[in-house]
């Protein structure tokens, strides 16, 4: 989709674009010339090309020579996936005005995004980020000659880069001829940013978090490590023995913390190259570089899916619905149900484990397991391992009784063949093969098992 000389040489009003774009795979999006000349015109994005799958999107000489424009992107790009956008001469000797980008890149997975040239010898522009890809996972940002000699003006970052998986940012010529009457300013800023011919008067930063992200892996069975010590966090291991009515524990943080992505149609998923030794083609297809955070997501994910499986597993990692269900009915049959933890009430902090049922009669069972693996797509890892119990388990509110939450707990009965570096051990204090251990189906985790 492309729009040539939009907008140029317009005087006043209003254009706006409301769930621009939304759900589409793979857009491609152009905007020429974009409001060019403009005077007093306002524009307004929203909900933006919102649950995307990958793409790209351009706005060239975005609001060059403009006179008091004012442009907001709000919901900009939100819950997209992989998608790239680039504003080149943006803003370039723009008098008054500006832009606001509101829940900008919010949930999305990857976002990468440049601005190139922006404000270049502008009269008192203002740029304000709100929510700058926040909750995102990862992302890649890019600011060249940002704000570099406007006369006066400003810029403000206001939770900016809150990103679960830590990217990266890089400013090159960032105000490198600014004044002591422009403001630009980050507010609760994130980390791993790269700042180069960085200006002469110092901006305000505000909570500025200038330390590693813990990456996140909802495989991980390990902890943190705090002084050379490792701590699991409360509740994420447990005993068998505590899932009986009146128990009170730790809950630990059972949250979805990964981006909304969505499953591919199995026809587009089986047409897709999945494993390392076409790692390449996949890297170009969601342009992420050999040195990207988006690469080595994706040669992460391939590897664990091609690992050997252990002694007594049956692993798939499946990227469609259809596939998921045909692995988990040739391990266990056509009789299966699946189940999940109902809601993520009582997440950090204790609870009260009411009534108890045990999927089989309580017995020694077969079931497939399925946790989200991070990738471009939705994709899980699904195994199945030998001598489980599964358990569905009423939790309670501890102090009104009040049921809260609806879990599902698998306990492994034989755990001989974990490393005994295994968070659990940690946690729980004991040795492989001489206890099993039980933990909590995570929100959009999933485990399938024989039907009652």
């Amino acid at each position: 989709m492309r729009f040539v000389l939009f907008l140029s040489l317009a005087a006043f009003g209003v254009g706006q674009f409301k769930i621009y774009g939304p759900n589409v795979n793979v857009p491609n999006l152009r905007f020429t010339t974009y409001s060019t000349e403009a005077v007093g015109r306002k524009q307004s994005f929203t909900s933006y090309t919102k649950d995307t799958n990958s793409g790209t999107q351009s706005f060239t000489s975005y609001a060059r020579n403009s006179n008091g424009g004012i442009n907001d992107f709000t919901s900009y790009a939100n819950n997209s996936n992989v998608i790239g956008t680039t504003f080149t001469t943006y803003g370039e000797s723009q008098n008054g005005g500006g832009n606001t980008f509101k829940s900008y890149g919010s949930n999305a997975n990857v976002p990468k995004n440049t601005f190139k040239g922006y404000g270049l010898l502008g009269n008192a522009p203002f740029e304000t980020f709100i929510n700058y890809r926040d909750k995102s996972n990862v992302g890649d940002d890019t600011f060249v000659s940002y704000v570099d000699d406007p006369n006066s003006g400003r810029a403000n970052f206001e939770n900016y880069g809150q990103s679960f998986g830590e990217g990266s940012d890089g400013f090159s010529k960032y105000g490198s001829k600014i004044t002591d009457e422009q403001i630009i300013g980050f507010k609760t800023y994130g980390v791993n940013t790269t700042f180069k011919e960085y200006g002469k008067s110092i901006p305000t930063f505000a909570d500025y978090k200038n330390k590693t992200i813990n990456q996140l892996s909802i495989s991980s069975s390990m902890g943190k490590n705090v002084n050379n010590k490792w701590v699991v966090e409360p509740g994420k291991f447990f005993r068998e023995k505590m899932l009986k009515r009146g128990t009170i524990m730790s809950m630990p943080d059972i949250q979805d913390k990964m981006p909304k992505r969505s499953f591919l149609p199995r026809v587009i998923a089986s047409k897709l190259p999945f494993s390392t030794s076409k790692i390449d083609e996949l890297k170009k297809i969601f342009h992420a570089g050999d040195d990207s955070q988006m690469g080595k997501m994706i040669g992460d994910a391939l590897a664990e899916c091609e690992k050997s499986p252990s002694a007594g597993e049956t692993k798939r990692c499946v990227s469609s619905i259809e596939d998921m269900i045909d692995f988990s009915t040739s391990v266990l049959g056509q009789n299966v149900v699946v189940r999940t933890s109902e809601n993520i009430k009582g997440s950090k902090r204790d609870i009260m484990i009411g009534s108890v049922k045990g999927i089989n009669g309580g017995k020694v069972t077969k079931s497939v397991s399925c946790h989200q693996s991070l990738f471009p797509y939705l994709l899980y890892y699904c195994h199945s391992v030998p001598k489980v119990r599964v358990y569905e388990a009423e939790i309670l509110d501890p102090n009104f009784k009040a049921k809260i939450n609806h879990g599902v707990a698998i306990c492994h009965v034989d755990t001989s063949a974990w490393g005994a570096n295994h968070g659990a051990f940690i946690a729980l204090g004991s040795e492989p093969g001489k206890i099993e251990v039980c933990h909590w189906i995570f929100e959009n985790d999933m485990t399938w098992a024989v039907a009652d």
